[in-house]
């Protein structure tokens, strides 16, 4: 696939005045939101909400530098989470519940969430990992100006659940230096169901394809993601998350080279016990088999690189 980003960084893109420009345009998106797949037309800047339950104010749950992320973002010192509160999916099974729908956070102005960048940096962090953001990426861009001012430099994640505009991500390119999307679900039915994201393949297939043109393949330098993509797959019990299909189209139109985690993690958690029968199998863990198939998948569509593939 042929890949045209740019070698500009935020911190040049700060120094231009695109930054912030880019910063303005993502601020008046608030005032009819489509900033995300649902295009919800609310305007959010009069404390209309939508499908994100999410105004225009900045909602952090919390930050810390952490170490349960891939190896190539934790390294030595940690991995500069910030927790956006609230999401812009509804997924049944979610395990931060408290913090995507019962909105566990408080609020901040930019030039706080610029700050608490700026902390995690001189804390030693690798990167500034930014965990839900989808729905809040006005306030991002503005707060990464703002950082950029200050010094801030290290790399910063897009750790995102795949449901993203292509038109919003258009205002990062060149600001997120690595996008961490998943890849859930390979119907639109179950991604509907689970999710509450009735076009999520379709809406996640040209979100990764244009995240992917902005930061190619994932690059490692002494052991420390840099800039590319790194992909994330949930296995789910009975293949409900259609692992097939999903790494098909990574390896057909993203690259056989995408860093790509397939994840065994799946435990039963907050809705699940109140589906309808078809997917009582969501009461259960993954069991071996139905991992190893999900891994067995993902070789024979021929990625060879990432987690829990057994290949890097």
């Amino acid at each position: 696939m042929n890949q045209t980003h740019t070698e500009k960084r935020y911190p040049d893109l700060h120094q231009d005045g695109i930054l912030r420009k880019r910063a303005e345009a993502a601020a008046e998106i608030l005032r009819d939101c489509t900033l995300c797949p649902h295009a919800c037309h609310v305007d959010r800047t009069a404390g209309e909400r939508g499908v994100c339950r999410t105004g225009d104010t900045l909602v952090v749950s919390s930050f810390s530098p952490h170490y349960g992320e891939e190896e190539p973002l934790v390294g030595k010192r940690g991995s500069g989470t910030i927790f956006f509160t609230h999401c812009n999916l509804a997924c049944v099974y979610c395990q931060n519940h408290d913090i995507s729908k019962e909105g566990r956070g408080y609020e901040i102005s930019a030039d706080d969430l610029a700050m608490i960048m700026l902390r995690l940096q001189e804390m030693g962090c690798h990167n500034i990992n930014l965990v839900s953001p989808t729905h809040q990426v006005a306030g991002i861009l503005e707060a990464i100006d703002i950082a950029a001012g200050h010094g801030l430099t290290i790399p910063i994640v897009y750790n995102t659940g795949g449901y993203d505009a292509v038109t919003t991500l258009e205002l990062l390119d060149g600001v997120i230096d690595i996008y961490m999307p998943d890849a859930k679900y390979g119907d639109d039915e179950i991604a509907n169901d689970l999710s509450g994201a009735p076009d999520y393949v379709e809406k996640m297939h040209d979100a990764l394809k244009e995240m992917h043109r902005q930061v190619g393949d994932l690059v490692i330098r002494d052991g420390i993601a840099k800039r590319g993509m790194i992909i994330r797959h949930l296995v789910l019990p009975d293949d409900l998350s259609g692992t097939r299909a999903v790494v098909a189209f990574i390896a057909e139109e993203i690259s056989t080279n995408t860093y790509t985690n397939i994840m065994p993690q799946y435990r039963p958690a907050f809705r699940v016990g109140r589906l309808e029968q078809r997917y009582q199998s969501l009461q259960r863990r993954i069991t071996g088999k139905e991992y190893e198939d999900a891994i067995r998948s993902a070789g024979a569509a021929g990625l060879r690189r990432g987690i829990n593939t057994k290949i890097e």
